[in-house]
């Protein structure tokens, strides 16, 4: 089974992405989803923390050889930056939501020089905003950003198209998609739900899937 499959049934199984097409979640944002995702479940449950660490780990090995720093993306993403970069031997700091109002004000944590080679750590990309957010203070303070690894992206289109805009490349160990596969595989979903998800995922304002 390859990695995105094996990945996307360790979160379901830790209900870390809870898919309920009968009644839809609500985000923040007022959209009625069929998918809830929290990966923070990941860092309680070992067996699947274990299998996304070592995931994350061979992804920036394979994909991002020539990293020389990691940082994560406030709050989600820092744990995970923290893990992967004990198992690769390499730095990490973060990048926080806004800059601090004492100290020093630093926005990035942790040492970080002009040049450096620089993978950004990401839990979840649905819009793409936030991370961007941080790859864009990280290439303020200097900064080469290779791009960002992630664990869990929606592949929404908006998301996609400002990914490109702002010239950033993201690898995921899963997506959407897989795990509408993998949850009428394993039954979390029944196999009929299958076109109404992707539909969601086209069209997140679009809210003819519920119906």
């Amino acid at each position: 089974m390859e990695i995105e499959k094996i990945v996307a049934k360790a979160l379901l199984d830790i209900k870390a992405v809870f898919l309920r097409p009968e009644e839809p979640f609500t985000w923040a944002s007022g959209i009625k989803s069929p998918i809830y995702c929290d990966n923070r479940l990941i860092l309680t449950a070992p067996e699947a923390r274990n299998t996304v660490e070592n995931a994350l780990a061979e992804t920036v090995r394979q994909e991002y050889p020539d990293c020389e720093v990691l940082m994560g993306t406030s709050t989600a993403g820092i744990p995970h930056a923290a893990i992967v970069g004990h198992i690769l031997g390499l730095p990490m700091g973060y990048v926080r939501s806004g800059s601090k109002d004492h100290g020093r004000q630093n926005r990035i944590e942790g040492r970080l020089e002009k040049g450096q080679k620089v993978v950004v750590v990401e839990d979840l990309i649905s819009t793409a905003g936030s991370c961007i957010e941080v790859v864009e203070a990280l290439r303020e303070a200097g900064a080469q950003v290779l791009g960002i690894v992630s664990i869990y992206t929606y592949g929404m289109q908006k998301g996609l198209d400002r990914l490109a805009a702002a010239n950033v490349r993201n690898v995921s160990l899963t997506n959407f998609d897989v795990t509408v596969e993998v949850a009428a595989e394993e039954g979390y979903i029944r196999p009929e739900d299958k076109q109404r998800l992707i539909a969601f995922r086209n069209n997140p304002s679009d809210e003819s899937w519920i119906h």
